[in-house]
């Protein structure tokens, strides 16, 4: 009745921003991402230690959660106890290696870590598939975290037919790497969610954005499979671009960037006119990732650290490497 587990964050390098169903969380599109090694999540899950009557109860780095977190939270279990024919509350504890709500994907790691401990302390033995239906259904983008290096989220069109797979890459993803340029850690003003809802309603960009999506996926598995890390790049950077202009067109516009992340995208551009392998990509949040290669990411680092060190003081510096999928123990 008791188990813990740790999953990672993961960056999509082909976005997912817009819902089809947003009670069963089925995306427009479907999506591809790099899970990461240094930023993750582990959860604890303990349906024995609470009285049948009690509420579920779940802290985050030793803060206690409340309101629409928890629901979300409860959302999930009450999953995870239907399925499992369970009727006992839950304590969840929960260790965050990843800034909450600032566009690093926390709550992928947070949801896809909650599911593997739940499913596990409730008794359930479910495949890797399963488990990433499961996971969407807490964030979208957990579907991703239950996989390590390169997976696609398969949009699909139903519960059964929306979840992640791993993508065959023959070791490309430890070829490839992440500096994240931590902007800001704090929360966003404006949730994925709701920045979602209002894109895809009012955004007169969104559908041009979904329709040059589908060429972005198909060029991205493509330099996948052909192991062409600027093909990747080109697609990635193009992509995320894309979203954000879409963002920006909504009404009201949703606009994540700041003056630090477009001082960090002409780094990005300048890093790459100065030879680098260097494609930038963004999340709902200021703060800018790289994609690089894992030979020349401590190179790049500190070649960004030195770019902006007058124009973003304070920058937070991360380089990510390919990181593992779901890890669960008793």
């Amino acid at each position: 009745m008791k188990a813990t587990a740790t999953a990672h964050a993961n960056i999509a390098l082909i976005k997912y921003w817009g819902k089809a169903n947003e009670d069963l969380i089925i995306p427009i599109t479907s999506s591809l991402s790099l899970t990461l090694d240094d930023l993750f999540t582990t959860t604890t899950v303990d349906f024995s230690s609470l009285e049948p009557t009690a509420a579920d109860q779940a802290t985050l780095d030793g803060a206690t959660v409340s309101g629409r977190p928890l629901e979300r939270i409860c959302g999930l279990l009450d999953l995870v106890r239907e399925r499992a024919g369970i009727d006992q509350p839950a304590k969840v504890t929960s260790e965050n290696m990843v800034p909450t709500a600032a566009g690093l994907a926390s709550s992928a790691s947070g949801f896809a870590a909650l599911t593997g401990a739940a499913a596990v302390a409730a008794g359930l033995e479910l495949s890797d598939r399963e488990l990433s239906r499961l996971a969407r259904r807490g964030s979208g983008s957990a579907s991703r975290s239950i996989f390590g290096g390169l997976a696609i989220w398969h949009a699909g069109d139903s519960d059964e037919t929306s979840f992640a797979d791993p993508v065959v890459d023959h070791g490309f993803a430890q070829e490839i790497s992440l500096v994240v340029l931590v902007l800001n850690s704090g929360p966003k003003a404006v949730s994925s969610r709701d920045g979602m809802r209002r894109t895809v309603d009012t955004s007169p960009l969104y559908e041009s954005w979904v329709a040059e999506h589908a060429g972005h996926l198909r060029e991205a598995l493509a330099a996948v499979a052909d192991r062409d890390l600027p093909r990747l790049g080109e697609a990635a950077e193009a992509n995320a671009l894309g979203m954000h202009a879409a963002m920006r067109a909504a009404n009201p516009p949703i606009n994540y960037m700041n003056d630090a992340s477009c001082a960090a995208l002409q780094a990005v551009k300048d890093a790459r006119a100065a030879g680098f392998p260097a494609w930038a990509t963004m999340d709902a949040g200021p703060n800018v990732k790289v994609l690089t290669s894992t030979k020349r990411a401590a190179e790049l680092e500190a070649w960004l650290q030195s770019r902006l060190k007058d124009s973003v003081p304070g920058m937070d510096t991360v380089v990510a490497h390919a990181g593992p999928g779901l890890t669960v123990t008793r």
